[in-house]
């Protein structure tokens, strides 16, 4: 199994949940298409990634696990912020209201042209609390979102202090939704070897 990602985040949870794989990330042009919605512009990018890794790296069988993740509010995507004040300007929009992280993941066996790639989008719900000029401050001066898509990181000082609720997967949020992805994983993996 390839997972074709160096997040950190994918690496350790898809270990968690027993998986022996190499890691193989993908080069593709992630820039949104014309008309493009976030939550499409998701799912293309993990089927081209699991696409480009089936294609260049993986060997023939070898099962090809892609993810991307995405923030968006109001259908506006919010990418990683370019210095700390885009980092500002992102935490006060998203202040005291609910927005949507969602997860493309795509799933292909290399070489088999037989099967279409399986791929799905998790959405999960977050909702900030209200914030205060000294608060988005104080957070981004602690470099944790200057490379965050959304410019915060659920699973570190972000979701403990910005965070009032998730309606959904956390671990979507993290970067993988892991315990649909694992379903996923042992559902193509069968239709694989039949």
């Amino acid at each position: 199994m390839i997972l074709a990602s160096q997040s950190p985040r994918r690496i350790e949870l898809m270990r968690e949940a027993g998986f022996d794989f190499r890691v193989a990330p993908a080069d593709i042009d992630e820039s949104p298409r014309e008309g493009e919605t976030p939550f499409e512009l998701v799912e293309r990018l993990a089927v081209s990634k699991a696409a480009c890794i089936a294609g260049t790296v993986a060997e023939p069988g070898e099962l090809v696990v892609a993810a991307d993740t995405i923030v968006a509010i109001d259908g506006e995507l919010l990418g990683k912020p370019a210095d700390a004040a885009d980092a500002h300007r992102m935490l006060r929009e998203l202040s005291g209201r609910t927005h949507q992280v969602a997860t493309g993941v795509c799933l292909i066996v290399a070489g088999d042209s037989s099967r279409a790639p399986h791929s799905f989008v998790d959405v999960t719900d977050v909702t900030f609390y209200d914030l205060t000029d000294e608060e988005i401050d104080a957070y981004v001066a602690s470099g944790e979102p200057l490379d965050k898509a959304g410019a915060y990181g659920i699973q570190g000082i972000g979701g403990r202090l910005l965070v009032r609720g998730i309606d959904g997967d956390f671990y979507n949020v993290v970067g993988l939704p892991i315990a649909k992805t694992v379903r996923a994983i042992r559902r193509y993996a069968v239709v694989a070897g039949s």
